[in-house]
């Protein structure tokens, strides 16, 4: 056998007459290679530990993946069938796991062919930057400009920046006494840890919740989780049975001897790479009530323990899917007057049965209900006398749709909350995860233009329909691509700040 490895150099430069990468060349001039085969091992399996030394536990773990036993064997070329009885043998692999596939089984080679056909623009998308919101004025403190008013960030198409400017500022702040923060997956080198780290070294209280079981990025976790601590921040590490997937970051201040919250709730990572890539809203408020929700959320992480009951913030896994609950049955009580009643959502999964549960009743009540879910949806619309006021799309794009939604009713009335939580039992009940109230008028109105070019979308777009197949999205309407449109607000909004700026 002829063994690859990393240091074998992909070829990024197709064979022009074969079109093979460096694999199928290996593949077409040897007999039996290891590269024509890829041993898929068991890499989620339940993790409980009750050892007070969870990093090195964790590390013992992830050394444990790479021996761990194949669950399933993947061939992308048709190889001796002695040979595939050998290899099932050696690895214990029933012949009913062995898979073939014409494509490469590693792809990550992709990355690299961008450098070789730069010439080819044709091939590539128009170039997108990340520009700077027209809700923040240059010159000014963050901090001072949220608590005179709520702000929020739609990811890409605004710049993390402000985010990262509130933190650094934050570190230099003499009123700030704390920085208390979730991370889940973080850049490899990310200015956020940095920051952290920039305030710890400051002299003020740094409490980070470091989820060490976020998967394949243990290892990039526990390196900054060392960084972290060697600069004299307190670090946790998660709940014993609970993902901590909660994107949650607490700035107080202490002004005359009375604590001043500065919160910002995400739905997505603090990872400057993803949010270049992935759509996602970042909320940064100065609300007092939001802010002791959130103290009380890591007063519980550093207990090891979770929030029992939240006025503002619906916080998994205890007064999450039962708030969730309680709003659905007010938009039923609504219709069931024969007023109007809504809800819309925007999530990337759909599973949770009591909430699928619920929509239904919905439904059958007359409730409007409109739901973009990207991936997976276990709930069927358009069934007639159960589902046919049910609208589900799934928009999949040139940026990963990323950014949770929940929307119960219409106009000033509605409930308008962005969350980490997709509708699935394991963010549900299973993991601790932050829903945020969003009470300013203008970001209110933002965000549900935003979900209703969403559901207008008629390029990206597919509908499912009441057989369970998606179809493409197809009318006379304007066509609208979403997250193009979205781009091009942003262009023109950061021109208009500038020209503004400028006089």
């Amino acid at each position: 056998m002829v063994y690859t490895n990393s240091v074998f150099y992909r070829r990024t430069d197709k064979d022009e007459k074969h079109g093979l990468d460096e694999s199928g060349n290996i593949q077409m001039h040897n007999g039996v290679i290891c590269r024509n085969f890829e041993n898929i091992t068991s890499s989620d399996a339940p993790i409980e530990c009750d050892d007070e030394f969870y990093r090195e536990f964790m590390e013992d773990i992830i050394k444990q993946r790479k021996r761990l036993s194949p669950v399933r064997l993947e061939l992308s070329r048709e190889l001796d069938e002695e040979i595939v009885e050998k290899l099932c043998r050696y690895m214990d692999i029933e012949r009913k796991y062995v898979f073939r596939n014409i494509s490469p089984l590693d792809l990550s080679f992709v990355f690299d062919l961008q450098d070789h056909l730069r010439q080819r623009s044709e091939l590539f998308y128009p170039k997108r930057i990340p520009q700077k919101s027209a809700q923040f004025v240059d010159g000014r403190p963050i901090l001072e400009q949220i608590k005179e008013k709520d702000k929020l960030l739609a990811y890409p198409f605004d710049s993390i920046k402000p985010f990262l400017n509130m933190l650094h500022e934050a570190a230099a702040d003499k009123d700030v006494v704390s920085i208390k923060m979730t991370l889940y997956r973080v850049a490899k080198n990310s200015e956020v840890v940095n920051a952290l780290i920039e305030t710890a070294e400051n002299g003020k209280n740094v409490l980070v919740l470091v989820e060490l079981k976020a998967r394949f990025d243990e290892e990039n976790n526990i390196e900054w989780s060392r960084r972290l601590e060697a600069a004299g921040c307190t670090v946790i590490y998660g709940l014993n049975g609970f993902k901590v997937h909660s994107k949650l970051c607490l700035i107080t201040k202490n002004i005359n001897g009375n604590p001043e919250y500065y919160t910002q709730i995400g739905t997505g990572n603090y990872n400057e790479k993803t949010a270049r890539i992935y759509t996602d809203l970042s909320l940064m408020t100065a609300d007092s009530t939001i802010g002791r929700n959130a103290n009380d959320v890591f007063n519980a992480l550093a207990s090891d323990t979770t929030v029992k009951s939240s006025e503002a913030l619906l916080v998994a896994p205890n007064c999450l899917q039962n708030r969730v609950v309680e709003m659905i049955d007010e938009q039923i009580s609504l219709a069931e007057k024969g007023e109007e009643a809504y809800i819309g959502v925007k999530i990337n999964s759909l599973t949770d049965k009591t909430i699928i549960d619920e929509l239904i009743k919905a439904s059958k009540a007359g409730v409007k209900i409109e739901l973009a879910v990207r991936g997976i949806c276990c709930l069927i619309p358009g069934v007639q006398g159960e589902t046919e006021n049910i609208k589900v799309i799934s928009v999949v794009g040139r940026f990963l749709e990323h950014s949770r939604i929940y929307i119960f009713g219409k106009g000033e009335a509605a409930k308008i909350y962005i969350a980490s939580a997709d509708f699935m039992t394991r963010n549900t009940l299973r993991r601790v995860e932050v829903a945020a109230p969003v009470y300013d008028e203008c970001i209110r109105d933002q965000i549900v233009y935003m979900f209703d070019k969403i559901m207008s979308d008629n390029v990206q777009a597919r509908e499912l329909s009441s057989d369970g197949n998606y179809i493409r999205v197809e009318n006379n309407n304007e066509k609208i691509n979403s997250q193009e449109h979205f781009y091009d607000k942003a262009y023109e909004q950061a021109q208009a700040a500038e020209m503004i700026s400028g006089k």
